[in-house]
């Protein structure tokens, strides 16, 4: 049965379609989105989670050690990000820093938003701006390197960094690919992104289409703002061209970056642990804001401060954090 609205939606985005920009905060952004999911019921108790590693955690100089240390792509994951617009990438992360990250998001979500928040999606975003421990996530030479050489750019840009936490029993995260979402004139984007713990497949771990050019199979669906036609769609379309799927788990300090033309989803998260990961989006140097943000963009002037539509994404906020390998040894 169609929906026809949405109460989480702010009162100014409920009438027409997507074309105005988003009229609440990052939070209420997540809290709306993960209702466009497609949620079958499900029974039965949660189960316990992973833990968190069994390492004593780094301190803030070894974070700091670990993440300016380059992380050496192989060919093969050159060739896959290539081919499939995603890679996941074993042992990014040494299990002590995991470790560290994962107290320090504990303290920063519980002081944000409480600890009454079984079944939501909880966010934070801009940590890097006041916390030093996210900060050098946010800048690491280590990981925007990866982006960098990724997207085979000489430079790349800090978007946004984000905390996500999917509590426990929250549901899906619905299909999408992040070009229609970040506001940006360029697909030359990635995102990474870290877990702060292992992710069994109990836990909803992150998972992708394989394949750069699937937008072809469902371009001319319209995005739904109030409900699930369009996850259910897209999910219907992949199965019938038989897209395959990478939705395997995730193992300490594993790290994966997709590229915004990714298509990606996450399960519900059946254990009794949060699943937390942080997400750093990562733009090529020169990228600029599209003419006419929509809704689905979220609260991206925060993102950008200053910056109008069609301007540069070039803002105090969005410094070059990572250079392509050859450019770093040239």
């Amino acid at each position: 049965m169609a929906v026809d609205s949405n109460p989480l939606l702010p009162e100014a985005n409920t009438a027409g379609g997507i074309e105005t920009e988003w009229a609440g905060d990052d939070q209420q952004w997540w809290d709306w989105y993960v209702t466009l999911a497609e949620n079958p019921s499900l029974a039965g108790p949660l189960v316990d989670g992973p833990g968190l590693p069994d390492v004593e955690p780094a301190s803030d100089e070894q974070v700091r050690e670990a993440l300016a240390e380059p992380y050496a792509l192989t060919e093969e994951q050159r060739y896959a990000f290539a081919g499939q617009s995603f890679v996941k990438l074993p042992g990014v992360l040494p299990p002590a820093v995991v470790h560290r990250l994962a107290l320090r998001l504990e303290e920063l979500l519980v002081a944000e938003h409480g600890s009454n928040t079984a079944g939501r999606f909880i966010a934070l975003e801009q940590m890097w701006l006041h916390d030093p421990v996210l900060r050098e996530v946010a800048m690491s030479p280590r990981l925007g390197g990866v982006a960098a050489d990724l997207l085979d750019e000489d430079a790349v840009r800090i978007y946004h960094d984000n905390a996500l936490s999917k509590e426990p029993g929250c549901g899906r995260t619905p299909w999408h690919h992040d070009a229609e979402h970040f506001p940006l004139t360029s697909t030359q984007v990635v995102t990474a992104w870290m877990p702060v713990s292992a992710v069994p497949a109990p836990m909803g771990p992150l998972s992708f289409a394989r394949g750069r050019d699937l937008r072809t199979l469902v371009g001319d669906l319209g995005f739904d703002k109030v409900g699930t036609s369009y996850d259910v769609e897209v999910a219907r379309r992949f199965a019938a061209a038989a897209v395959l799927v990478e939705d395997g788990p995730y193992d300490v300090g594993d790290v994966s970056f997709h590229s915004a033309l990714c298509f990606h989803t996450a399960g519900p998260n059946r254990t009794t642990q949060p699943r937390r990961a942080l997400a750093t989006t990562y733009l090529a140097d020169g990228v600029r804001v599209v003419d006419r943000p929509t809704m689905v963009s979220g609260a991206w002037r925060d993102f950008l401060p200053g910056v109008e539509p069609g301007g540069l994404a070039a803002s105090p906020l969005n410094p070059v954090v990572g250079r392509r390998e050859s450019s770093r040894s040239a």
